[in-house]
């Protein structure tokens, strides 16, 4: 099956409505009604600022990026994205095609 990957990143503690992102974008998905999706935590990274983070005991602030990942139909991703830009926010994301199914 030919879908599109959507990986949209955002940093742990960013909040949209009172949630955090990572959580708004998981329930936006699965109410615009994509299968799954998924949320991954990364050990470090850095963005368009320039700072890198680390997960160090020293620095627990939240600043971590988060990937917020969907494999869906296009018209589901575009439905999303176009959520997102409604609802004014601005987050970097990659758009890829995919090929997906299930073993067995």
């Amino acid at each position: 099956m030919n879908d599109v990957m959507l990986r949209l990143f955002t940093e742990e503690d960013h909040k949209h409505k009172n949630k955090l992102m990572y959580e708004w974008l998981l329930e936006t998905g699965r109410e615009l009604g994509m299968a799954g999706g998924s949320a991954f935590r990364a050990i470090a990274g850095f963005g368009h600022h320039g700072r890198i983070h680390e997960d160090s005991f020293f620095e627990l602030a939240g600043k971590l990026p988060v990937e917020v990942m969907f494999a869906a139909k296009a018209e589901l991703v575009d439905a999303l994205l176009a959520r997102i830009a409604a609802e004014g926010l601005h987050l970097f994301y990659i758009r890829t095609a995919a090929e997906t199914g299930t073993t067995g």
